[in-house]
């Protein structure tokens, strides 16, 4: 159920995340190689990004989104613009759309609150989730999205386990920034991690057959900062 990507590190073009690499999530949009649920990711894609609009604290980190419930692989609006757009940090999904949840640009990541971006890579049981009027769209990931808002993204992981704890069947793999830092977590799908000399790369599967790409084990929270990469287990 979805695929997703997160950078941190020096400004790149969006495409040359997104679009560019052999096996990029536009790839992934209509052919994934690891992913266990699903054949193909067509309801949608979202690309968020953040806009330093001065060179002050973290606080002037400005979040932009371009999101679409049509396929990545048939916007060539996007494929034109994406190589002008540059961000030192980036949360991009495409998205499978869980059965009978609406397929729409509000129900695809990534999601805000206004200062982080996140995407959700899984599927749980809403009616376990607390009621919340801040959430985008009453799918899933929107209203998980909004829980994890309102707890707190310093509580995600004992968000994930508590929610994990109550729906057996939920696969929770969230990926998160706010400009400065990136979390993800994995519970029940893939992410893989690459260290790259201008920055990290967070991703559900592999972008390019690069031998530096490091699978994240299950049941992991991870977070990345600029000078740190930590691998927390959540059980």
């Amino acid at each position: 159920m979805c695929r997703h990507l997160g950078w941190l590190g020096a400004p790149v073009a969006v495409s040359a995340l997104v679009l560019d690499p052999t096996h990029s999530l536009r790839v992934q949009s209509y052919a994934p190689r690891r992913q266990k649920h699903g054949l193909m990711n067509a309801d949608g894609w979202g690309v968020g990004f953040f806009d330093r609009v001065s060179d002050g604290p973290s606080g002037d980190d400005v979040p932009r989104r371009w999101r679409s419930p049509a396929p990545l692989w048939g916007d060539a609006s996007f494929e034109s613009v994406a190589p002008a757009l540059r961000s030192h940090c980036v949360v991009a999904a495409v998205r499978s759309a869980t059965v009978g949840m609406p397929i729409e640009a509000s129900a695809t990541a990534p999601f805000t609150d206004g200062r982080w971006l996140l995407s959700h890579n899984g599927v749980v049981d809403r009616s376990l989730l607390p009621v919340t009027s801040s959430a985008e769209s009453f799918c899933d990931s929107a209203v998980l999205a909004a829980t994890i808002f309102e707890r707190g993204i310093d509580a995600l992981g004992e968000t994930i386990v508590e929610i994990g704890g109550a729906d057996p069947l939920a696969r929770l793999n969230i990926l998160a920034a706010n400009g400065h830092r990136l979390v993800a977590t994995t519970w029940g799908d893939t992410l893989s991690v690459l260290r790259r000399d201008d920055g990290v790369v967070l991703a559900s599967e592999p972008y390019d057959d690069d031998p530096g790409w490091e699978d994240v084990p299950d049941r992991h929270l991870v977070d990345v900062t600029v000078d740190r990469l930590e691998f927390i287990p959540l059980v």
